[in-house]
């Protein structure tokens, strides 16, 4: 199990085998295009609904509707969005600004270091060396300095190389300025906002990035500089409990794709709070008026444009929220919601935006005395403070400029919630197992984990025994509203009507959220973050989808900016000492950027695609991979394959032609696993895949005419000596095969959680099996076993897909999956 295969799909890995004993490994080979079809055909998949709802113990209640057009409909939705994703109509805003390039000429391409020698110490000695004593004792040994040819001696000289950079400082503008012209985003800055249409007749719009909001089409004819602002208290100890609040700076013109890895550097470090005030900047004029009057920036590559910075984000945790507007605690810094109707749905509550000029004439009456302004300050609404950042910023409204968060709101915040209310529904002997010790008594849960129990939480509440006797219909459909609110809020591309199924799950779980006040686990729902779920639709529309403003992008950043920082220092004074440290490393940094600039390196990829074993007899696989049918299998794919290219043949038919077929090899090359390149919703990000232990992955085998889930028992290759004598000339196979156990067709998901059910095709006492293309299978699959009241005590994951009889399809596994089965 050492190599992969690389094919574009899901970065994800597959593995079919036990642990069988290595043999012979083979060479490297070459991939060839796949026959696309498999056997057997797929049953039309069902989009309607059973009027009862299957197996539905929910006879006191009337069902959600599930009418079969409105599943359909939702299916060509996100079919569109998904065909156009990619290739969007695009509507640009005609006025664009460029002026001339200016052109550098240096013979040293790593001044201020001397040498090329001198760089690469440098660079080892901040970013991956060690400390600045041990570094200056390495130096002092006899003859290195010289030997090697450094300019400097200790650290102490080097130190003075790098503080002689004139990089930038904390002033807000000169950050911004080194973001926008930084040469590694020159190519994906965007300039002006698009209108992105999924339709030729432009109705349905669709919101990705910042610039396909609606922030700045009120002012044509300017490169607007949206500032994103992000805060997060953060520890940076273990034990002394010692915490700093960075606050990191990025611009909406480079794409979220970028500024979300830290490893793009796309982040600042502006300041810590409240030590560092930004006091050199002087003249704070200057700084109120950028982003009316506009100033000249200077792109990566010398073009100048005429930019206006505006705030227009805040990315936080609630507590920072509430600190950063003024406003107080169990409020919604977005709008004058009251607080006791903040578990109101859409439909039942009424808010309005939170008044911004009533806000600001509170503010202003400061120097009336402190009676008078603190009345007027409760008056509107906030706390009495004085003079916030905010105050003075040009086409600001801090109020609106508060965004979604989805590690902070949704993750650790309703997700948190959720979890606590299903552990009081539970009963004592319920047995939650998929983290080692349970999730009922995890603390301190990360985001991380919080996702990972959303995978597979619907699944085992599913045939859940409510106290008295009580239905668990309405407790299915609150989870799953929940989790599907959760799911459709982070996907990468948003269009109008995506943004209507949003809204409709909010409101299945607010229509079923009675259940815990019936169960007497809650007595309201008044949680602000539960609330601000409905200003979700209204900000992604404003500032493009969640994921250009999670936290979950700078918690990254504190690693590396906030605790590697503190660990530099003596631990006495540490801030001071910690700006110094981040600036050094950050010269280093960029001044690499412009070495690679300057010599015009570019990253190769190289992909590995030996078999894990290269000869495998045919009896081996029947006995280590289980694969029993694996003759009878391949002799129907061969035949099937010598037939002509729209010949019908009945079962009966095939099995005869498959007899008369010899296999005239005994062994195969076989690989353990598959590996997908990335593709999320909208072809983003990667998932990587850790080592985990042998076994028979179920996937969904998709040939163009739908989905099912099958098992994989291995995958092989044909060896190229028996395809001349096993197929025609007219047809070239694939190099890569995958002999898969089959599981029933999909057919109408259950009405509560919506969850498709399936379970093993046993045929005469044997399972239905097939060999197919690898390129047919789309992705990997997850089956949630159906319990039922208590689990039986001899499952276990080895074993279970063997022992169960029927299983759920789990479309909480990641976005991808999801939009797949829903």
């Amino acid at each position: 199990m050492d190599d992969d295969l690389e094919w574009e799909g899901f970065n994800e890995q597959i593995n079919d085998c036990g642990d069988p004993a290595d043999e012979e490994h083979s060479d490297d080979g070459r991939d060839d295009d796949g026959f696309n079809e498999w056997e057997p055909p797929p049953a039309q998949e069902s989009r309607s609904t059973y009027p009862n709802g299957g197996d539905s113990n929910d006879s006191e209640l009337p069902l959600i509707p599930d009418i079969p057009e409105e599943r359909e409909a939702r299916c060509e939705v996100e079919q569109r969005l998904r065909d156009h994703e990619q290739e969007p109509i695009i509507v640009e805003y005609p006025c664009r600004q460029a002026w001339t390039a200016y052109s550098s000429n240096t013979d040293n391409i790593y001044a201020p270091f001397a040498s090329k020698i001198d760089w690469e110490m440098a660079r080892w000695a901040k970013l991956q060396g060690p400390s600045s004593t041990a570094f200056s004792d390495l130096l002092s040994i006899e003859s290195i300095g010289e030997n090697i040819g450094l300019s400097f001696k200790n650290s102490r000289e080097l130190n003075k190389i790098i503080d002689a950079f004139d990089i930038y400082y904390r002033d807000i503008i000169e950050c911004i300025k080194v973001l926008f012209g930084d040469p590694n985003f020159t190519q994906y800055l965007v300039f002006v906002p698009e209108r992105h249409y999924a339709d030729e007749d432009k109705t349905v719009r669709l919101y990705h990035d910042m610039h396909t909001k609606k922030l700045d089409e009120e002012h044509p004819g300017a490169t607007v500089i949206p500032v994103i602002i992000s805060s997060d208290k953060t520890q940076v100890t273990m034990f002394r409990n010692k915490t700093a609040y960075p606050v990191y700076l990025t611009i909406g013109n480079i794409p979220k794709e970028i500024r979300r890895k830290p490893s793009r550097q796309a982040h600042i470090l502006l300041a810590y709070l409240p030590t560092t005030r930004l006091e050199h900047v002087t003249n704070k004029a200057s700084r109120h008026t950028v982003g009316i009057e506009g100033i000249n920036m200077q792109s990566g590559d010398g073009a100048v444009r005429r930019g206006h910075p505006l705030f227009a984000c805040f990315v936080g945790d609630y507590p920072e929220q509430v600190l950063v507007t003024g406003v107080k605690t169990m409020t919604c810094p977005n709008c004058d919601v009251p607080s006791d109707e903040l578990g109101l749905s859409a439909g039942a509550v009424n808010f309005q935006p939170r008044d911004l000029a009533a806000v600001l004439d509170a503010l202003a009456t400061l120097d009336d005395g402190g009676v008078a302004f603190v009345c007027a300050c409760v008056e509107a609404g906030i706390k009495p403070i004085i003079h916030p950042f905010w105050e003075p910023l040009p086409l600001v409204n801090i109020f609106e400029s508060i965004t979604p968060d989805i590690l902070h709101q949704l993750y650790q915040g309703l997700v948190k919630h959720l979890l606590a209310w299903l552990s009081d529904a539970l009963p004592p002997n319920h047995h939650i197992r998929h983290f080692v010790k349970g999730i009922t008594t995890l603390s301190r849960l990360s985001g991380t984990e919080h996702r990972q129990i959303c995978q597979f939480l619907l699944g085992i509440i599913i045939d859940i025994r409510l106290p008295n006797n009580m239905s668990s219909a309405r407790l299915l459909r609150a989870v799953r509203g929940l989790l599907d609110f959760l799911y459709i809020a982070q996907y990468p591309c948003h269009s109008s009507e995506t943004l209507v199924f949003l809204n409709e799950a909010l409101e299945l779980f607010h229509r079923n959220k009675d259940i815990f006040i019936d169960l007497g686990i809650r007595n309201s729902f008044n949680l602000p973050k539960l609330h601000f779920a409905l200003h979700y639709t209204h900000m992604i529309r404003t500032y493009g989808t969640t994921d250009n403003y999670n936290t979950e992008s700078t918690e990254r950043l504190h690693i590396d900016l906030a605790k590697d920082a503190y660990r530099s220092t003596n631990h006495k004074n540490e801030f001071a000492q910690m700006a110094t440290w981040l600036e050094r490393r950050e010269k280093i940094l960029r001044h690499e950027k412009y070495i690679q600039w300057k010599l015009g390196g570019t990253d190769t990829q190289v992909m590995t695609k030996h078999p894990t074993l290269k000869a495998i007899t045919i009896d081996k696989i029947k006995s280590d991979y289980g694969a029993l049918y694996f003759r009878e299998s391949l002799a129907r794919y061969i035949a099937k394959a010598a037939l002509p290219a729209n010949a019908t043949v009945t079962p009966a038919q095939l099995e005869h032609h498959a007899a008369n077929v010899h296999i005239p090899f005994q062994k195969v090359p076989v690989f353990h696993k598959v590996k997908w390149v990335s593709v999320d919703t909208r072809g983003h990000g990667k998932f990587a895949s850790d080592n985990v232990p042998p076994r028979f992955d179920t996937v969904l085998v998709n040939d163009g005419t739908g989905y099912r889930v099958a098992q994989v028992r291995v995958i092989f290759s044909i060896p190229p000596k028996a395809i001349s004598m096993l197929f025609p000339s007219t047809f070239r196979p694939p190099k890569h095969l995958a002999y898969v156990e089959w599981f029933s067709p999909f057919r109408a998901p259950e009405h509560n959680h919506s969850l498709y059910k399936v379970s093993r095709v046993i045929t005469n006492e044997q399972r239905l099996a097939s060999v197919i293309p690898i390129t047919n299978v789309h992705r990997s699959a997850h089956l949630i076993p159906r319990f039922g009241h208590v689990a039986p005590r001899d499952w276990t994951s080895a074993n279970v897909l063997d022992e169960c009889k029927s299983f759920f399809v789990n479309s909480y596994l990641d976005r991808h999956t999801f939009v797949t089965l829903r």
